[in-house]
C-alpha cells in the first residue's frame, strides 16, 4: 500500500506530461485551422486565376 502511495504523491515528470499535452493540443488546433480554412483557399485560388485568364494585355482582346 505505501508504493501505491508514494507512486500518487511523486511528481517526477508532471511538467513533460504537461509539456506533451499542450504540444498535442496546440497540434491539433492548428489542423483544425488548416482543416477549416483549405477549401476557401482553394477556392479563393481558383477565383483569382480564373480572373486573371480574363484579363486583357495591350486590348489584345475584342
Amino acid at each position: 500500500m505505501q508504493m501505491y502511495l508514494d507512486f500518487l504523491s511523486d511528481e517526477d515528470g508532471a511538467v513533460t506530461v504537461d509539456f506533451v499535452v499542450l504540444t498535442a493540443a496546440i497540434c491539433l488546433m492548428g489542423l483544425t485551422v488548416v482543416t477549416a480554412f483549405s477549401g476557401s483557399a482553394e477556392d479563393l485560388a481558383n477565383d483569382s486565376a480564373s480572373f486573371m485568364r480574363e484579363q486583357c494585355v495591350n486590348l489584345a482582346c475584342d
